[in-house]
Formats: C-alpha cells, structure tokens, sequence
C-alpha cells in the first residue's frame, strides 16, 4: 500500500500527463477529497516533491478560490538558466569551460558547438579591451543562443 505522499505525487502526475502543455491548476479541497487527506499533505508533497530541481514550477493561493498551478519545465531550460545565474563578473575561465563541457557532455551541444563556444570563451577572457560586464553580457548571450537553437 502507498503513503498518502506517493498518492497525492500519482494523482499530480496523472493530472499533468492529461494536458498537453505540462501546466496543470487544481483546487487543494479537489485533491483532499479525492485522496482522503488533509491540505497540509498536499502543501508537504508539493514542496518535496514538485520542486525546480526536479522540472517543476509551483504557484499557489490559499482561501476561497486559491489554487494551485503546477508547470513541468523542461530540465534542459533549467541547466541553462542556472548557468546563466552563475555567471558573475567574478566568474572565471575555469568555471566557463566547465559549463560548456558539462553541456557537451550532457548532449545538449554537440562538439562543433563546443568547439566554437570555447573559442569564443578563450577569446572574451584573453581581451584586454574587454570589461568585465561585457564579458558576462557576450557570455549570457552564447547560452541564450545555444538554448534558443537546442
């Protein structure tokens, strides 16, 4: 027999593989009713269980009319963006050419791109005319790129 946390999880899940676009809006009371359980459970399995790391977006409201509204996101959209956020002017070549080999590795480039991605990258940290805020903007721009096109 499941726990009630893998239930509320099942009924989600089933909630969002009938829709097309991966966003999902259910009332807590709906869930409650139909799993037997109390709406605290349904907050504990959204938050351990629908978390970003794991491809999902959660907005909720409480009271009469709340809801809540549950986005898969794509995993691949998440790898970029949280490159994207790590990317400082502090940020250094190392930790760049880890970010693209990561992504090589992962499939979500190919070598060629790869290879052009770290000649860029080798080319924006040697210029000496080159500030370091201008390094980050060209720098989030080749993973917007990438992204966009992948």
């Amino acid at each position: 027999m499941s726990n009630i946390a893998d239930l509320i999880e099942a009924y989600i899940l089933r909630q969002l593989a009938a829709k097309q676009d991966g966003k999902v809006e259910l009332r807590r009371t709906d869930i409650a009713d139909e799993i037997s359980c109390a709406p605290s459970q349904i907050s504990y399995v959204l938050s351990t269980r629908f978390t970003p790391a794991k491809g999902f977006v959660v907005e909720s409201r409480r009271g009469l009319g709340g809801y809540i509204r549950i986005v898969q996101v794509p995993l691949k959209n998440l790898v970029y963006q949280d490159m994207m956020d790590k990317i400082t002017e502090e940020t250094d070549y190392a930790t760049v050419q880890s970010m693209v080999h990561y992504l090589l590795q992962h499939a979500m480039i190919t070598n060629r791109e790869a290879a052009l991605m770290m000649q860029v990258v080798s080319s924006v940290f040697q210029s000496e005319g080159m500030t370091p805020k201008e390094r980050v903007h060209l720098l989030k721009s080749m993973l917007l790129t990438v992204e966009k096109f992948s």
